[in-house]
């Protein structure tokens, strides 16, 4: 075998057998994962359904998104059960999306030392994914479910996403500070449980929690939930719309209105 020919495939198999974490999914990943959105994208490859869908969404009901979803075979749009910040408002944005497991000491290591050295990261995990929100996202977390030391987000994170989304969030898990979070007007938020503690993210000492995924499909409650899905969070639920059928969701629910309103007249 020539040296270069032997080179070519020593470096295959090492690749192979020693694949780099991708935390964070990469642009091919996004447009692999969402073929049916022909729209315009974020330079990381995110699906960006048009602001002026994101308005005509505030008036959508879960009954009419229901409708449409489930008459295209999206059987498993919708999450219930929640606490809510500011329940009479609607949360209307473009899922940005994280996932926490179980604090693990090593792979907690290696993903801040990969973060902090070669992904140029700051502060720490909990920290950045929100550094990477813009207008008009909202902040959706699996921290699966985590209650006593679960909480990653209090009043300081809560004015920082709202800051940059004007949005709330969409938590799979506890939040504290909820009296400082009430605070901030616009942060219509759903969560499931609220705890004083604070998440502990120590993998020399306390650890409980290790984001292994930022921008990577997640689960909340019954819902897989892609990157870019639209988030449409009202009288104690919320609905994930696949992007491609967001425009179709918002026409059904006006023509549905118009009929409703002659109906009624």
């Amino acid at each position: 075998m020539k040296p270069v020919r032997f080179w070519g495939v020593l470096l295959l198999c090492s690749c192979l057998y020693f694949p780099s974490f991708a935390q964070q999914i990469s642009k091919e990943e996004l447009l692999f994962l969402t073929p049916e959105w022909k729209g315009e994208r974020f330079p990381d490859g995110r699906p960006k359904v048009p602001d002026a869908i994101l308005k005509r969404m505030r008036l959508v009901t879960h009954e009419e998104a229901w409708s449409v979803m489930k008459g295209e075979n999206y059987r498993y749009q919708y999450a219930e059960g929640w606490q809510c910040i500011n329940p009479d408002s609607v949360l209307i944005g473009r899922a940005l999306t994280a996932t926490f497991m179980p604090g693990r000491p090593d792979v907690h290591r290696v993903i801040d030392k990969k973060g902090h050295e070669k992904d140029g990261r700051i502060k720490s995990q909990n920290a950045w994914p929100i550094d990477m929100l813009v207008r008009g996202d909202v902040y959706v977390v699996d921290q699966l479910g985590a209650h006593e030391n679960g909480p990653t987000i209090g009043d300081n994170l809560g004015n920082s996403i709202y800051a940059k989304t004007g949005n709330g969030i969409v938590y799979e898990g506890a939040i504290r500070d909820i009296a400082g979070l009430k605070e901030i007007g616009g942060f219509t938020s759903f969560f499931r449980s609220y705890h004083p503690s604070h998440h502990l993210n120590n993998p020399d000492g306390d650890l409980n929690t290790t984001l292994v995924a930022i921008n990577r499909p997640t689960r909340i409650g019954k819902v897989m939930v892609i990157p870019g899905d639209i988030v449409l969070g009202r009288d104690g639920a919320v609905t994930f719309i696949p992007p491609h059928l967001a425009e179709k969701v918002v026409t059904v629910s006006e023509i549905v209105r118009l009929r409703d309103m002659f109906g009624h007249e």
